[in-house]
């Protein structure tokens, strides 16, 4: 499994990829004709028997959220977009939609004809402005060409599509806090139950999917359920774009069958900058266990992440040499996620905040072994007790960190500061 699979990435290099005319000369739109001509419970069977699976971090069957919809409901249905891509070393749904837009608007307007939903959102963080135009001006030229609007294509099918720009917290990538957000509230997020598909946006049954998510429909209506399957793995199929960063040759975009390792993603990209070896990675962002090159070969799909400790995650692969410090950069986590945190419930606004304080005195040296002991008790105080994933994600870095690299936190202390600093040291470490 050595061979990228350029599907969503597959006109990148196109200097017209983002316009309406670049994306129809790729095929663009042939999927929506087709769709159309379908029942929309067959859509949303195809959906299933793809086995596509959420790309969002969670990896939930997305056919299958889409059956939670109640069959019948006073309220009108909606599908929702998390385009909200805040995550830590995440930043694949970002040039998706900035390089290739149409296919996430396709993707919109067929998941909506499938779930018989007459109006969508998509929720883009509001520090992206370039992109927010972008995909502002490809729902224009949809809407232009009467892929949305009244009566699309003439099926009679009729949909209205709203970017909507939010104000930049971490916190509304949660859905539930999307969703007050998107209503005009604090985003927070709810208590569930009862969940999005049953009361959702205003009250409505709802579907909420990540940028990749929805991009992915298009391909699945057009090549058929066998063919996504072909790819990947039995329990993940499928392709996905995987986002290497750090301290890696050529970082970039890899669109890749899930199921790759980190190995094979390493020689396509030039591997480890020259004269450097691999410490660690984190396989799915900031907010999962970190690996280290003892992992360089577990599969890349659901399963196999977490039956090696970590979770998959949005494939947001960080790559570490040996001249990064652990607690500095979990120190560098933790203080994200002080801030993000909503402050709704204890267990994360005073953990988080915990965590912040106590890594920084053990970054600069000034600690004892026993403050590990606490950092692992206040994490387990943390861990399933917060209102979502948040306060979950940030004891991840923290627990795994001191599990691999214990003996680095504990020269910390017996140096009295940072062995990566070199007025400490130049000699443990490979510091620089």
């Amino acid at each position: 499994m050595t061979t990228l699979t350029p599907i969503l990435t597959k006109n990148w290099d196109q200097a017209d990829s983002f316009t309406l005319a670049g994306y129809e000369r790729e095929g663009g739109y042939r999927a929506l004709r087709k769709a159309l001509g379908m029942a929309p419970d067959d859509i949303v069977q195809l959906v299933k028997d793809s086995g596509l699976r959420g790309r969002g971090g969670a990896g939930f069957p997305t056919g299958m959220k889409w059956g939670f919809l109640p069959p019948t409901s006073p309220n009108p249905r909606y599908l929702v977009v998390n385009a909200d891509e805040s995550e830590p070393g995440t930043c694949k749904d970002i040039p998706l939609m900035m390089a290739n837009p149409h296919v996430l608007v396709e993707g919109v307007i067929i998941s909506s004809y499938a779930i018989k939903s007459n109006q969508a959102f998509i929720y883009v963080r509001g520090e992206v402005l370039h992109v927010i135009r972008r995909l502002q001006q490809a729902v224009a030229e949809a809407r232009e060409a009467g892929y949305i609007g009244t009566d699309v294509l003439g099926s009679g099918y009729d949909l209205d599509v709203v970017v909507h720009t939010g104000a930049g917290a971490y916190i509304c990538g949660e859905e539930t806090a999307l969703l007050d957000s998107l209503e005009g509230f604090r985003g927070q997020p709810r208590l569930k139950p009862p969940f999005p598909a049953v009361s959702g946006l205003y009250g409505g049954p709802t579907v909420i999917n990540n940028v990749e998510s929805i991009s992915s429909v298009p391909s699945i209506v057009e090549n058929g359920a066998d063919w996504f399957t072909s790819m990947g793995t039995e329990k993940s199929a499928g392709y996905g774009i995987f986002s290497l960063s750090g301290h890696v040759t050529r970082p970039g975009q890899y669109e890749a069958p899930l199921g790759i390792t980190l190995r094979e993603l390493l020689d396509m990209a030039g591997g480890i900058r020259e004269g450097h070896r691999l410490k660690f990675w984190t396989p799915g962002g900031s907010s999962t266990p970190i690996f280290t090159e003892e992992h360089l070969d577990v599969p890349l799909d659901f399963e196999s992440v977490g039956a090696a400790g970590s979770m998959l995650g949005t494939r947001a692969l960080q790559i570490f040499d040996e001249t990064t410090c652990v607690v500095r950069a979990v120190l560098r986590w933790s203080e994200f996620y002080a801030h993000e945190s909503c402050g709704k419930c204890t267990p994360c606004r005073e953990g988080t905040y915990w965590y912040k304080q106590m890594l920084k005195r053990l970054e600069a040296g000034q600690g004892e072994d026993e403050d590990l002991n606490t950092l692992l008790d206040l994490s387990d105080n943390i861990l399933g007790r917060s209102f979502c994933a948040l306060g979950d994600g940030a004891t991840s870095p923290v627990v795994s960190s001191i599990k691999l690299f214990r003996d680095e936190y504990l020269r910390h202390f017996e140096l009295g500061g940072c062995p990566f600093d070199p007025a400490k040291s130049t000699l443990w470490g490979g510091a620089k």
